[in-house]
């Protein structure tokens, strides 16, 4: 089965509806299913890039990853992120998941990100560890906007943060990622990719 990527805005459409419908699914909306297929999901500023697992036009699973620079402990780096992350509720437990993710990994290292990080629901943990990830020891993101943060440690959030160091300088400077708070503020609309 193909893992087939594109710019989100450039996703198929009859691949972008099947994405839509796994995440209302995963993620209802409040005011009834999501926009459009052909609206965005995520702010273009993260130049949002979809990863889907397809067989035969249907999509298994399917991922976002979103990037931008950040600025932590007086270093700048090109960091990138998982979002979105969902699997077809009848394919889960088949690895097509884990496959995925462990190609966004590939994928950030091929387009030359410096680092990846993201948070996940505690119980995810080791699934995104058995694709490659790290726990990053008390690192807490922080999302949201400098006036308007929303960090990953709130009260009954129960995140997770996880990465990987993908440059050299990344790597030289990872320890001043543990226990330590990264400011993403990737908006308004990713308030934590």
């Amino acid at each position: 089965m193909p893992i087939v990527s594109f710019p989100e805005e450039s996703t198929p459409p009859e691949l972008r509806t099947q994405v839509r419908d796994l995440q209302e699914q995963a993620w209802p909306s409040a005011d009834g299913p999501l926009a459009a297929a052909d609206a965005p999901t995520h702010d273009p500023l993260l130049r949002p890039w979809s990863m889907l697992l397809v067989d035969e036009g249907t999509v298994l699973a399917a991922l976002d990853i979103l990037s931008k620079e950040i600025s932590h402990a007086g270093q700048r780096y090109a960091a990138g992120g998982l979002s979105t992350v969902v699997t077809r509720p009848e394919s889960r437990g088949l690895g097509h998941g884990g496959r995925l993710v462990a190609a966004a990994r590939e994928t950030m290292i091929a387009r030359n990100l410096d680092l990846g990080l993201f948070t996940c629901d505690r119980p995810l943990r080791a699934f995104y560890e058995r694709a490659g990830w790290q726990v990053l020891p008390g690192t807490v993101l922080i999302g949201g906007t400098p006036q308007d943060p929303f960090p990953s440690d709130r009260p009954g959030f129960g995140k997770v943060t996880l990465g990987d160091f993908f440059s050299a300088r990344a790597r030289q400077h990872r320890t001043s990622f543990h226990d330590s708070r990264v400011g993403l503020f990737p908006g308004h609309v990713d308030k934590l990719w």
